[in-house]
């Protein structure tokens, strides 16, 4: 008698788990991930700098992503990352700490840009050792704008232009499109209807050398655990 409210709560705890998987995810099984030395690494929707933006809005955190960042360099565990982007853009400063963090890790890392890779995005996607685009997702290369008080002084132009100098030597650094070629494409007036910039396609993105490659998660996975038997190759023969 006394083991039926256990079994009572433990049957109270399951249903309420279950209700909880379809409230989140629209579906009562979820598939669980094998233990894998994979990480994934999602940067969707805005990407959120010092200013903390309206709840309604989808958002990656920065100070989310960098003490993230620092457990896949610590975890022996894991060898790759995958970073996954479907992005609007968003803070600059944020993007390209976010930026300099993956393109500084050790281990072998890939980025696969699905929806869009938008803004800030582009130089976060350049940042993995490889990258992909999807044949239907978009990437906006536009000049940076910025938002609230602005001082008409020659300065705030001067800090602006030295903010997107930035942005441009980190995107050739870590592409193999041509400065001018990059230059061209986000000061472009024909493209966008309301911005100045340019919007590239697919294949577009390879074409101009912004993108390693047109793939999806099987040709990432694919190169990312080439890279880490290369990483591993590489290990052993230091330590032999």
């Amino acid at each position: 008698m006394k083991d039926e409210p256990s079994k009572e709560k433990d049957q109270s705890k399951s249903q309420s788990s279950l209700v909880d998987k379809i409230q989140q995810l629209g579906q009562s099984n979820v598939p669980q991930p094998a233990d894998s030395n994979i990480h994934v690494l999602p940067i969707i929707g805005q990407v959120e700098g010092h200013v903390q933006l309206p709840s309604q809005n989808k958002t990656t955190k920065y100070e989310h992503l960098i003490p993230q960042l620092i457990a896949i360099e610590q975890n022996p565990k894991i060898e790759g990352l995958v970073v996954l982007l479907n992005t609007v853009g968003g803070d600059v400063e944020a993007g390209l700490a976010i930026s300099e963090m993956i393109s500084s890790l050790s281990k072998p890392t890939v980025s696969i840009v699905l929806g869009g890779g938008h803004s800030i995005g582009v130089p976060i996607s350049v940042a993995a050792d490889y990258s992909f685009i999807v044949e239907t997702a978009t990437m906006t290369i536009h000049p940076i704008r910025m938002t609230g008080l602005v001082i008409g002084v020659p300065q705030t132009f001067e800090y602006m232009d030295k903010m997107q100098e930035r942005v441009i030597s980190f995107v050739t650094k870590h592409s193999n499109i041509p400065e001018e070629k990059f230059k061209e494409l986000m000061f472009d007036k024909g493209n966008l209807t309301r911005d100045i910039g340019t919007n590239v396609v697919g294949q577009q993105a390879v074409d101009h050398g912004l993108i390693d490659a047109v793939g999806g998660v099987k040709e990432a996975m694919a190169k990312l655990n080439e890279l880490i038997e290369s990483n591993r190759d590489a290990d052993n023969q230091v330590v032999q």
